[in-house]
């Protein structure tokens, strides 16, 4: 599972956005986010970049 911190994620909206982002593009993948930390975890077979691009396409920041 691949793990990314994710700024200005702040409400259930936001975590509903970067799910269906991830999703639109991988219908399998799952994905969990936690707002309080600000962490987003994927487990898919899309590669890394895939990811971060669905996630900033969203308006959020993704951080190493």
């Amino acid at each position: 599972m691949q793990s990314y911190k994710v700024q200005g994620m702040t409400c259930g909206h936001c975590e509903r956005a970067v799910i269906q982002a991830i999703q639109s593009r991988d219908p399998a993948a799952e994905v969990r986010v936690d707002l309080a930390a600000g962490l987003v975890q994927v487990q898919s077979a899309l590669p890394e970049q895939a990811v971060r691009e669905a996630i900033t396409e969203e308006g959020f920041q993704v951080h190493s």
